[in-house]
């Protein structure tokens, strides 16, 4: 997780104090001796003035005799100062030894917090190598290996993080943040960066600390709250819309059709009669819309009962069958088990939900393509994927999607797809898309019946 130092250093630290410990008791043992000598020579003078020199002798003797003491007491001072040396060496290495270890147990601490944690966590020098990164780091970034001290831009071609360092550190707001799509375990996911310096105990910049999270679902509850908001009070809206305007609305086609009736007994001509046409054709497109506003104010209470999604989902294969084999596109209905579990719905409202998807999906391949529809299920949920071979949804249109009256096409309300992703909602599932320049895929998820609600 730490980039290693060299154990060279602290080799060379050892080296110096065995040597230095080595010349203090060999300092020390050649002071000893020289000590025995300094005794042994005045242990000669003593026996040379006991027995008697001549009196011209006498002072110099004596003279030698006090220069061999002096000598003696600075040696002894010189062996103690050794001897206190190699003592002050011996406690210093000690305590270097005792702050190597708490070091290491430190790093193991902090390695195994930073392993503990639900983020990547990435250090790096002031010019952007790596010296740390924790486990989780690696998960999402999807590394084998540890890529200490590789450079920053070697360490995920899929997530940027030396283009967002250096951004950081012109902006340098503890607010930035930035969003990166990847694939971590062969799932799309979101993940986002922050930074900030990392500092020493002096406020010295000696490098960097970046935090990757996976923020894949709290994106997509932004993403649901979004719509939910945009729904509130739109129900009631369309069915305020549908009363206020379907009342004058049929009395216009009423006195519309009274006109053509009156108009019959007498001669017009035919740009009248054309005039009155696209006049009964809007009042017909306009009632069409209000019905799709009363249709999606009046999604309220659901009559769920347990459905055998396999059976449902066939059905509607069956049922668009013939007009993909009109537009040329071939039709693909696999499964992954051979019995899909029950799930309980509001069969009538499903329908609704998968025969959107299907003609959505047919209507996107228009030179023809690959129709697919997929069943999944696990311990929880049961799943449809229908994927088609169009063209896919551009970048810039995908946040709209499921957007009440947005639509690309030149006929239609805009609200499918609101009201599909509000249908399933209503099931306690979600309703999800991927799209590529080569297709797209709706995901319809919803959860299984309870063992209690199973019964056919």
């Amino acid at each position: 997780m730490f980039r290693e130092h060299s154990t060279e250093g602290g080799k060379y630290y050892r080296l110096a104090v065995i040597a230095l410990l080595i010349l203090s008791a060999a300092g020390l043992a050649i002071t000893i001796w020289v000590e025995l000598d300094f005794l042994h020579e005045q242990d000669l003078l003593e026996e040379l003035l006991s027995e008697g020199l001549p009196r011209e002798t006498m002072a110099s003797v004596e003279e030698l005799s006090g220069e061999l003491r002096w000598q003696f007491r600075l040696i002894t001072l010189v062996g103690l100062n050794l001897l206190v040396t190699g003592f002050a060496i011996a406690l210093l290495w000690r305590a270097y030894s005792g702050s190597q270890e708490s070091l290491r147990d430190f790093k193991a601490l902090a390695g195994d917090i930073l392993s503990s944690m639900n983020q990547g966590v990435i250090t790096t020098d002031t010019t952007g190598r790596v010296t740390s990164i924790n486990r989780r780091g690696q998960q999402l970034l999807t590394l084998d290996d540890e890529f200490l001290g590789y450079h920053l831009s070697e360490v995920s071609q899929s997530v940027p993080l030396e283009t967002f360092r250096q951004d950081w550190i012109v902006e340098k707001s503890a607010a930035m943040t930035q969003d990166f799509s990847a694939k971590v375990h062969g799932t799309d996911r979101i993940l986002r960066t922050f930074c900030q310096t990392l500092n020493d105990i002096e406020d010295q910049e000696i490098g960097f600390v970046l935090q990757i999270r996976d923020v894949t679902n709290r994106v997509l509850i932004e993403e649901r709250m979004r719509r939910m908001e945009r729904y509130m009070g739109l129900g009631s809206l369309a069915a305020g819309l549908h009363h206020e305007i379907k009342n004058p609305l049929t009395a216009l086609s009423l006195h519309i059709q009274l006109l053509e009736e009156e108009l019959e007994s007498f001669e017009t001509n035919a740009e009248i009669r054309q005039l009155l046409g696209v006049i009964t054709t809007e009042i017909t497109r306009v009632g069409g819309v209000l019905e799709g506003f009363r249709d999606f104010a009046a999604i309220g209470q659901l009559c769920p009962a347990p459905v055998k999604l396999m059976d449902l989902v066939r059905r509607q294969v069956d049922l668009i069958t013939p007009q993909a084999n009109q537009a040329k596109i071939h039709v693909n209905l696999a499964r992954e088990t051979e019995q899909l579990p029950i799930v309980l719905a509001d069969e009538g409202r499903l329908e609704q939900v998968l025969l959107n998807l299907l003609v959505n999906a047919i209507e996107s391949m228009p030179n023809g393509g690959q129709l697919s529809i997929t069943m999944h299920a696990d311990a929880e949920h049961a799943s449809v994927e229908i994927t088609d071979t169009g063209s896919g949804i551009p970048e810039d249109l995908r946040d709209k999607i499921f957007d009440p009256y947005f639509t690309t096409k030149s006929t239609g309300t805009g609200l499918g797809l609101a009201l599909c992703d509000k249908i399933i909602r209503q099931h306690n599932g979600n309703l999800e898309f991927h799209s590529t320049p080569e297709g797209t895929t709706f995901q319809v998820v919803l959860p299984l019946a309870q063992p209690a609600d199973s019964t056919l």
